[in-house]
């Protein structure tokens, strides 16, 4: 194949066409379940039916005008790329980020890989004897995420298909109010967008993943629980009651030196996070919570917020 002809028709760059080649080469790719079963599976996977119905609508049923020969391609080699890496937890792009405002197709290609992979890793969940449960929780991040990006104008996606490799491949697993996400000798934690960060919620997550780990994962080793998030930036004390959630989830961690993370940009990810938006001017931002105006006060005084790592003995 021609990889610039291809990368020109994607609107992508070759390097990035080049890397799914490389990345993804001759290894075998996996079937979308049928277009029939695709409701009720989108509805296990906790997708909106706006969203639901989108996604039906792109369907890439075979001579469907939408799907270009470039856009399968994509398709069949970005399911052959995270499929390659079953079991593995780095994070892993899936492919080029895609113009998204094209269709259907394109704006959700790599949710037609993800619904790909379902049976993979649910057939791996199932070799380590993982409860269905936990199988079905995790894997419903994906309705999550779309509800989300919807209510981002889709302006969250890029980040979102990335991180939605890892559920694929068998590296996060909702357990509770907390993601745990397996690396090397710690359990990483993310906070979902799923209620309140209570105290309780999250010693009842850090005590399932104590058992969940030694008896699913039992040639994996964690010493420790750690975290990276601007939720850990020491700077929110300032603004923030001392019983607060998100002060008394702080209080868990030991932090590690700050050092600026490369291509992180701490002040984007807090506006995505506290109001879903990348692109609100400043003065338009809601104010209706104390987190709210702490984090445009803070923004609007010069100063910036800054991504933290820290950890704590499991």
């Amino acid at each position: 194949m021609d990889l610039e002809d291809t990368a020109a028709r994607l609107g992508v760059t070759a390097e990035e066409v080049g890397r799914v080649h490389r990345l993804a080469g001759d290894r075998p790719s996996a079937p979308l379940p049928a277009k029939a079963h695709a409701p009720a599976i989108l509805d296990r996977l906790a997708v909106r039916p706006d969203d639901a119905a989108e996604v039906v609508a792109g369907w890439p049923d075979a001579g469907s005008p939408l799907w270009t020969p470039e856009l399968r391609w994509l398709l069949d080699r970005s399911i052959a790329l995270v499929r390659a890496d079953l079991g593995g937890h780095q994070w892993l792009p899936p492919g080029p980020a895609l113009p998204r405002d094209r269709g259907p197709a394109w704006r959700h290609l790599y949710v037609y890989a993800y619904l790909a992979l379902v049976d993979v890793v649910t057939h791996h969940h199932r070799e380590r004897g993982i409860p269905d449960a936990v199988t079905w929780t995790t894997l419903a991040d994906l309705g999550r995420n779309l509800a989300i990006d919807r209510r981002m104008n889709r302006e969250g996606w890029p980040v979102m298909q990335s991180w939605l490799t890892l559920h694929t491949r068998g590296a996060v697993y909702e357990l509770g109010r907390l993601q745990h996400h397996r690396g090397d000798g710690a359990l990483s934690l993310h906070i979902p967008d799923s209620g309140p960060l209570t105290p309780q919620a999250v010693a009842a997550s850090l005590d399932e993943a104590r058992a969940f780990f030694p008896r699913h994962f039992p040639g994996e080793h964690y010493t420790a629980f750690s975290c990276g998030s601007w939720l850990l930036d020491p700077q929110l004390r300032e603004y923030l009651p001392g019983d607060s959630n998100i002060i008394r989830f702080q209080e868990m961690f030991e932090l590690e030196p700050h050092e600026e993370q490369e291509g992180l940009d701490a002040d984007v990810e807090v506006r995505r996070f506290v109001f879903r938006t990348l692109s609100t001017p400043l003065d338009r931002l809601p104010r209706d919570t104390v987190l709210q105006r702490a984090v445009v006060d803070h923004l609007r005084a010069g100063r910036h917020w800054h991504w933290r790592r820290g950890r704590f003995p499991i």
